[in-house]
């Protein structure tokens, strides 16, 4: 006996923060939705293992997708976190020159979020980021009023809820094993689990985030040279074992290695939280270690000491790690999004989304607009 073939309109594969606001955002126009997610449960990968900070959008590149979706995004983030109760703290942070060196990347810091369109970031020196936070020692230093801090399984939590809500169907245990284009333009995804299915989807949205190039070239007919490369780049996440003399978020001079730096992030219940390092894996995501070397403890108590000369010794203690879907190594803010509709893959309805690293949890929301424009054909693709 075959397998039962299932018709819909909409499948977004993978549950992760972005899969969950294009989800919601598709149901929002009265489409029938389903969610696929190959763990048990939603946001297990990628979304739940970040700092969880509200990125202000002062690190990436001018005219990009990042630096656009940042800046819409946290807006409508704000918003949608005071309307629903999600909760979220605009605590700011201070980006900080621990040294005269480090003082020109504050100024491409400036230049950086202008050309974003963000004009908040106000200049502080040594004596004014004292006031602020008299643990901290630098220089000079720049003060983002915008930056926060959410609950992201909460923000999840309500994505889904509200895609519920419109008849979105969540479908866990549900690896995508397979599928092919077929004539008449629509996808047919065999999906893989404890009952194995077959879909026939009028609009694929490929969220899967680690695993999106992987599902893309699961699919016959959507172009091989259409699908990047990806550099998988674990970061590790070290916390304080005492409660943290700080009030703000501390991040250093961006270092332009592809990360953001070892920074200083507070939780929602003020906990103190150091990372990410960032570390260029050879394996695919199947193969990822999320365990935290000890052994980088020494690494990351002098990276917090070059701005927090006070921390203890043995104070740091190994907390977690996180995967970036890179699409690249490098700069951080020169690695744009990629939300990938017919214009690249050739393939009307479809939009293949690859490189969701950060700042994606803050522009979730607006990227989730642009992906159900493109698969909807309300926007260019």
């Amino acid at each position: 006996m075959g397998t039962e073939i299932f018709e819909t309109d909409c499948v977004v594969i993978g549950a992760g923060v972005v899969g969950l606001a294009v989800a919601r955002s598709l149901a929002l126009r009265g489409r029938e939705v389903l969610v696929l997610e190959r763990n048990a449960v939603f946001g297990e990968e990628t979304s739940a293992r970040n700092s969880e900070v509200i990125h202000a959008g002062l690190a990436y590149a001018a005219g990009s997708l990042k630096a656009r979706l940042c800046v819409e995004g946290k807006a409508q983030l704000y918003a949608f976190c005071a309307a629903r109760g999600v909760p979220h703290k605009r605590l700011g942070k201070l980006i900080v020159a621990t040294r005269d060196a480090e003082l020109p990347a504050l100024d491409r810091t400036i230049a950086l979020a202008e050309g974003a369109g963000l004009f908040d970031l106000e200049p502080r020196d040594r004596a004014e980021v004292a006031a602020m936070e008299p643990e901290l020692t630098c220089v000079a230093a720049l003060w983002s009023p915008s930056t926060g801090v959410i609950d992201s399984h909460a923000f999840m939590l309500a994505l889904l809820g509200e895609a519920e809500a419109q008849g979105t169907t969540f479908v866990p245990n549900s690896k995508v094993a397979g599928g092919r284009v077929l004539g008449d333009g629509r996808i047919e995804l065999d999906i893989g689990g404890a009952e194995p299915m077959r879909l026939h989807a009028a609009h694929v949205i490929n969220c899967a985030g680690l695993w999106a190039q992987q599902v893309a070239g699961r699919i016959d007919g959507i172009p091989a040279d259409s699908i990047p490369g990806q550099v998988l780049a674990k970061g590790s996440y070290f916390s304080l074992s005492h409660k943290a003399p700080f009030r703000h978020l501390v991040y250093p001079a961006p270092p332009g290695d592809g990360s953001l730096g070892v920074h200083l992030t507070l939780d929602m219940a003020g906990r103190a939280k150091f990372g990410p390092d960032i570390e260029l894996l050879d394996c695919g995501p199947d193969a990822v270690d999320y365990r935290v070397d000890p052994g980088k403890a020494g690494m990351f108590t002098d990276a917090v000491r070059r701005f927090w000369p006070g921390l203890p010794d043995g104070a740091l203690v190994p907390d977690y790690a996180g995967c970036r879907p890179k699409l690249a190594a490098g700069d951080a803010g020169q690695i744009d999004f990629r939300l990938d509709g017919a214009k690249v893959h050739g393939l009307e309805g479809h939009v293949m989304c690859y490189g969701l690293e950060s700042p994606a949890l803050t522009s979730a929301l607006a990227i989730a607009e642009v992906v159900a424009d493109k698969a909807l054909g309300r926007r260019a693709a």
